[in-house]
């Protein structure tokens, strides 16, 4: 089944592997998802375990990575600007 427009939240980097510019509402609240569990984990959790505040960050992380991979449009790959 091929992907619509409608179905990728970022736009990829000019330059560069990775996530670009939000393109979608989506994008937009994952961004905010991920930054409200890293601040609210420096305020609840890491005062009581490091450690837990690590694993969470890390696991976040990970999540935004996978969804931010699989929702840019064209996949991550090496772009070199105007030449790709």
């Amino acid at each position: 089944m091929a992907e619509s427009e409608e179905d990728y939240w970022w736009a990829p980097k000019r330059y560069g592997i990775g996530t670009g510019m939000p393109l979608a509402w989506q994008a937009w609240a994952i961004a905010a998802a991920y930054t409200l569990v890293v601040v609210g984990g420096v305020w609840a959790i890491l005062p009581l375990s490091p450690l837990a505040f690590a694993a969470i960050v890390l696991a976040a992380t990970a999540a935004l990575l996978v969804v931010c991979a699989r929702k840019t449009r064209g996949g991550w790959r090496w772009r070199w600007g105007e030449r790709d």
